[in-house]
């Protein structure tokens, strides 16, 4: 058995994922872990929710699953964030992920 990521869990038939952003970024990527949680990094600034929206569509592009299904369940304003992405195991997701 694969060794458990600090920052993937699952509630409720749903993968909860615990995030760093860093807008603003020169690229968007999936960085890898950084203190106990994913670091994504988007190009977008961290205004009117313009970070949070294309986190959740990076997310939901590496899980497969349509945007929607990706809501920021604390964090809105924070660079450290708890995504849940509905409807998607999190061992699934961990094969998923970079």
């Amino acid at each position: 058995m694969a060794e458990p990521l600090p920052y993937l869990s699952e509630r409720d038939g749903s993968a909860l994922l615990r995030v760093r952003l860093q807008p603003r970024a020169k690229r968007e990527e999936i960085a890898g872990e950084r203190g106990g949680a994913l670091l994504v990094r988007v190009t977008a600034p961290p205004v009117e929710g313009r970070a949070n929206d294309a986190l959740r569509r990076l997310l939901a592009r590496a899980a497969g699953v349509p945007a929607s299904r990706v809501s920021v369940v604390s964090g809105q304003s924070s660079r450290d964030k708890l995504l849940r992405l509905d409807g998607v195991a999190a061992a699934d997701l961990r094969e998923r992920l970079p």
